[in-house]
């Protein structure tokens, strides 16, 4: 005759051991819901998300935030991805009534600023893709600042249809 010892230790045990190892391994595995956090010296680096472009596109647009706690002037000067032949930095304006993109040669962080890459203002070009990106993906992004030198990051990339609000 089976005993609620004798049942446990029979399989069901088994059962619910493997079923919770599952579960955590799977928790573990499952990309974060939010984007890293850096904190570079007297840097603060969050939010670094792609927009998965449509097949076949050479380009794609990186987005982030960079706050700067410290009490000097930081500039980011370039970044690098192995995905990608090369990264520019743009910015978007407003010229007679049309949206213009130019590539700049450095962004200033001013000490207790705070800099929003984002759609239609600032934001970092990825060039010549070397890999298609889907929803999901990650990927290593290279920033290298004037005074504090390179910090190595992890952008998320988002569905195309991502808001602003959340971008």
């Amino acid at each position: 005759m089976e005993t609620p010892s004798t049942a446990v230790a029979g399989g069901s045990s088994t059962r619910w051991i493997r079923a919770s190892l599952a579960l955590v391994a799977t928790l573990m595995l499952a990309p974060s819901a939010a984007p890293a956090e850096y904190r570079f010296d007297t840097l603060r680096i969050d939010q670094l998300v792609a927009r998965a472009p449509p097949p076949g596109a050479k380009t794609c647009a990186v987005y982030f935030t960079i706050e700067n706690v410290g009490n000097r002037t930081e500039r980011l000067l370039r970044a690098s991805s192995p995905i990608a032949a090369g990264v520019a930095l743009h910015q978007m304006a407003q010229s007679g009534g049309m949206m213009t993109m130019r590539a700049v040669p450095s962004l200033e962080i001013v000490p207790g600023g705070r800099v929003e890459l984002r759609p239609g203002a600032y934001h970092l070009m990825l060039i010549d893709l070397k890999q298609p990106l889907r929803t999901g993906d990650k990927f290593p992004l290279v920033l290298t600042f004037e005074r504090l030198g390179t910090v190595t990051t992890t952008v998320t990339v988002e569905d195309i249809a991502a808001s602003g609000a959340q971008r």
